[in-house]
This record gives structure tokens, C-alpha cells and sequence, in this order.
């Protein structure tokens, strides 16, 4: 049976949830907690801890810092999105730097791609 997440994983996501980066719990607290469709934070899929979830939508949002754009991190980032995306979920990548210098502007740009998900 293929599961859906890895239980192994669950103390590690809840610690995540209490050590959210700058950039995340900005995200949190000032846009996805209030938001009309429900998301999740730190959220396990597959092998994965995934930064923001919604079910509804069938969208994962990650913020992505300085090490997500090293060859490492960029190949890593590539086979990640490519196993979770085969689960029929969207993947939206938002680097750091956004959340702090657009943050009304990836809010919107979230906003849409919920609202065309739930139109899908």
C-alpha cells in the first residue's frame, strides 16, 4: 500500500510548526491563518514536510531561503516537487526574499492560484 505520509515524520513537523522561520510565520499569521480556504502548516506528504498545505485547493506553497538555489538544493527541490506533484497537488515555490520585499504581491498571487484550483 503506497501511504499518504510518512508517520516517522510527525514529531519533526510538529517541532517545525513551533520553530517556523521569519518568513513563515509572516506568511501565517498575516495572510494563510485567516484565509477563506483552510490551510495547514508544516504539513506531512509523502516522505515529505511540506511548508504550507491546502486541501481544498490541492496546493502546497514552499518558501524557499539561500539553500534551495545551490545545485544541491535546486535537484533536491526538482525530485521533491516532481514525487509530490504525481500526488495530483500543485506545488508553488516562493523564495524568501518575496515575502520580504512583495508581501502584498505574493499574497495576491496565492490568492489567484487558489481561486483558478477551485475553479479546475
Amino acid at each position: 500500500m503506497d501511504r499518504k505520509h510518512n508517520p516517522a515524520l510527525t514529531q519533526k513537523a510538529k517541532t517545525l510548526r513551533k520553530n517556523m522561520t521569519k518568513e513563515e510565520r509572516r506568511l501565517w499569521y498575516d495572510f494563510l491563518r485567516t484565509y477563506p480556504v483552510r490551510f495547514l502548516r508544516q504539513k506531512v506528504i509523502d516522505n515529505y514536510i511540506v511548508d504550507f498545505y491546502c486541501h481544498q485547493a490541492r496546493i502546497i506553497i514552499e518558501l524557499d531561503g539561500s539553500q534551495h538555489y545551490d545545485e544541491v538544493g535546486i535537484t533536491k527541490d526538482k525530485i521533491r516537487t516532481e514525487r509530490i506533484e504525481k500526488r495530483n497537488l500543485t506545488v508553488i515555490r516562493i523564495p524568501n526574499n518575496e515575502i520580504n520585499e512583495n508581501f502584498y504581491g505574493v499574497c495576491e498571487y496565492i490568492d489567484v492560484c487558489v481561486k483558478e484550483s477551485l475553479h479546475r
